[in-house]
């Protein structure tokens, strides 16, 4: 008898016949079990069968996959792939329009299972779907389902894309420049361009060239959220894998037609919300725009350009010009140079003799000159509000103007991640981005006059000016957290957020902390923790209950297929399986595959994680790592996640942590426990109000002398 573990119990089913609860033995060749099951219900040929799963996607049981099959799996008795590729090879040959149709439908299905494509495409199948596509009278659905099936069994990466023929690719992209073009077909054809870009520089010049960027912006601008979402993946993908001038020429074409604006409008502030991948291109077109400036933001000033000198003269022309319009033309040389220097200094620069000195560091280089010059040429009045009125104090609370951009320009470098790789999964991008052309430049004009109120506030002087720049990178960053949707509504909300403002919320944070800190409240709060962590344990295990929608993260492209995973109520099971687009929270009942939460081994996360090993070949992603983790059970058995944001990757791992009688360590569970422990001190202390606690309990004081003031109760009362 062979050992327990290579037998799983399963049923089999067939239409018309009454299905077998059988014992599958892993170790017995799967053609000779599916012989077994054929004889059963006196089927010959058996080789012309092949098991397949009943749910999900109904993938065929290979030798390859058997393992996973689990007790209690349900399979279904079909035609084997290889027959199955040969009558729909036929199929899809035929000369009836509904015998056509109906076996492009069944491909396309099929084609997302490994053995049917490798035996379709083997057969020569594609090339009878390029001529499908190729010929003129194929439309609506019958084209659908052949652009559909081509977008499967290409997945499988058996064929490169550069195979493609010109004919094929010229006539997908003419179904992406006709308007009339059903929009399903456009989706489709939008998705197989935006595969071909990345494969090679031919493919993407060729797209590049026939599909152009007007028609790619008339795409965005139809309001069908499927078809701006495709053809937002296409820009992106161009965008990705154009060169530096390329990328340049075409963010400078998209900033002449006024696609920002348009996105502000009508994808930002639509009236559904933004879903995940959308709000991914939006980040990764943010991200791009903003690393435009990044080589202004590593380049020094040259003292010896022409360009570079008259544009740092620009800022003291346009601060001091009306005082020594006058005067200046009479001065000599030497004299001349002196008034420059002196002007230099009011200005705020350091090296007022040499004030390229000052631009010599990288970052933020040239981008700090281009920020001060823009806000001296866009905002003249508040650029010599500012300069005049610190130049002529004489109380040393002066805020240097130059000195201030400079430390500015880069705080925002660091704040906007200017020049850092796009993240392959982050979705953070800010509205009030897409509002404004210019939106680093007018950032810093509403920031550097943010600052100089600040330093008024403070009443800083040169020695407090790091503690300046605390101040405001905390005001710019405490807003930014707020998501505004426009430039004029954070310029609001950041200089509601004065210095008083910042002292009051650090107070609040001290005291909290302060009052945490005495002896008898940390021991109330260790006599808390264990009431506390149990809740959190019961949330996390709800958040599992509850389930998520995860993404496959494929080496091609950024995300491939969905798929959902949630705890069984009896938290005995994790249910998982491959979901469509727009299902938001599938039932347990209709995820296929599971894992007994009792086989579990171990919690891997990170670069310990399989799926994450597999990668590192190329660029690791620092993010990605951020988010992998990975259950292991049985032997060799992984079931790998890539969570959509930080704060699943927290509930998720905290969770399967619980499951496997281990401590919660995520930095959600700090933060949840410390949250809960405050609002739970605070309600104890309430009525302790402005009343000292003592370090020490107080001295318990001597017994009395006698005890003659006690009651006795041995006396009865008649």
């Amino acid at each position: 008898m062979p050992p327990s573990k290579d037998v799983v119990k399963i049923a089999v089913q067939m239409m018309g016949a009454i299905p077998q609860l059988i014992e599958l033995n892993q170790a017995k060749p799967l053609s000779a079990v599916v012989k077994e099951v054929c004889d059963a219900w006196n089927l010959n040929n058996s080789e012309r069968y092949a098991l397949q799963y009943v749910d999900g996607q109904q993938a065929y049981i290979t030798e390859s996959n058997r393992g996973e099959i689990k007790n209690g799996s349900i399979l279904q008795l079909t035609t084997a792939p290889d027959h199955e590729a040969v009558k729909l090879y036929g199929g899809i040959q035929s000369n009836h329009v509904n015998v056509k149709t109906d076996s492009l439908k069944k491909l396309a299905g099929l084609s997302r299972d490994v053995a049917f494509a490798q035996e379709f495409i083997s057969r020569n199948g594609l090339n009878q779907l390029f001529l499908i596509v190729e010929e003129e009278n194929n439309t609506g659905e019958t084209l659908a389902h052949a652009l559909k099936a081509f977008v499967e069994l290409m997945e499988h990466d058996f064929v490169s894309w550069e195979t493609l023929s010109p004919t094929f690719i010229k006539k997908v992209v003419s179904y992406v420049n006709v308007a009339s073009m059903d929009p399903s077909i456009r989706q489709i054809s939008l998705a197989i361009l935006e595969n071909m870009v990345p494969t090679s520089r031919s493919l993407f010049e060729l797209v590049k060239h026939e599909v152009t960027l007007d028609r790619l912006i008339a795409l965005l601008q139809e309001m069908i959220q499927p078809l701006q979402l495709k053809a937002m993946a296409l820009l992106i993908a161009l965008l990705l894998n154009a060169s530096e001038p390329e990328r340049r020429d075409i963010m400078d074409y998209l900033g002449e037609k006024n696609l920002r604006q348009f996105i502000h409008k009508n994808i930002v502030h639509a009236s559904e919300p933004i879903g995940d991948e959308m709000a991914h291109y939006l980040y990764v077109l943010q991200s791009l725009t903003l690393n435009l400036l990044e080589h202004r933001m590593r380049t020094p000033m040259d003292p010896y350009s022409q360009e570079q000198r008259e544009l740092l003269q620009s800022l003291r022309h346009t601060a001091f010009e009306s005082e020594n319009e006058s005067s200046a033309g009479s001065f000599n040389t030497e004299r001349r140079r002196s008034l420059c220097a002196k002007e230099f200094r009011k200005l705020g620069f350091v090296n007022n003799s040499n004030p390229a000195m000052d631009l010599h560091r990288i970052p933020p280089g040239l981008l700090a000159l281009d920020s001060m010059v823009y806000f001296s040429r866009h905002f003249p009045s508040a650029y010599s509000r500012f300069v005049l009125e610190n130049s002529s104090r004489e109380d040393k609370h002066e805020c240097p103007f130059a000195r201030s951009s400079i430390q500015l320009a880069f705080m925002l470098c660091e704040i906007l991640h200017v020049g850092e790789p796009c993240s392959e999964t982050a979705q953070a991008f800010y509205p009030m981005f897409f509002g404004q052309e210019h939106f680093f430049e007018e950032l810093f004009c509403v920031c550097i006059q943010l600052l100089n109120k600040t330093w008024k506030e403070m009443r800083a002087t040169q020695e407090d000016f790091d503690k300046v720049m605390q101040v405001v990178r905390e005001q710019i960053t405490r807003t930014l957290t707020l998501r505004p949707t426009s430039l004029e509504l954070f310029k609001s909300r950041v200089n509601a957020l004065n210095y008083s403002e910042i002292l009051r919320l650090r107070q609040t944070e001290r005291m909290h902390q302060e009052e945490i800190l005495a002896a008898p409240v940390l021991e109330l709060r260790e006599h808390l923790k264990p009431e506390l962590l149990k809740l959190i344990q019961q949330q996390r295990l709800l958040h599992l209950c509850e389930g998520t929608l995860f993404r496959k993260i494929s080496s091609r492209r950024r995300q491939d297929k969905l798929w959902y995973c949630r705890l069984s109520p009896n938290h005995k099971f994790l249910h998982y399986g491959d979901v469509e687009e727009g299902i938001e929270s599938p039932p347990v009942e209709s995820l296929q595959d599971k894992v007994p939460v009792a086989d579990m081994k171990a919690l891997l996360v990170g670069r310990e994680c399989p799926h994450t090993k597999e990668k590192s070949s190329g660029k690791q992603n620092k993010d990605l790592l951020d988010l992998a983790f990975s259950i292991s059970y049985d032997v060799g058995e992984y079931l790998n996640f890539i969570a959509p944001t930080r704060y699943e990757f927290c509930l998720w791992t905290d969770g399967l942590n619980v499951l496997l009688g281990r401590e919660m360590v995520s930095e959600r569970t700090q933060t949840d426990l410390d949250i809960l422990l405050s609002m739970e001190l605070k309600l104890r202390l309430l009525d302790l109000e402005n009343i000292p606690i003592p370090d020490a309990p107080p001295v318990v004081p001597k017994p009395p002398s006698n005890l003659n003031f006690c009651y006795d109760f041995t006396h009865i009362e008649q």
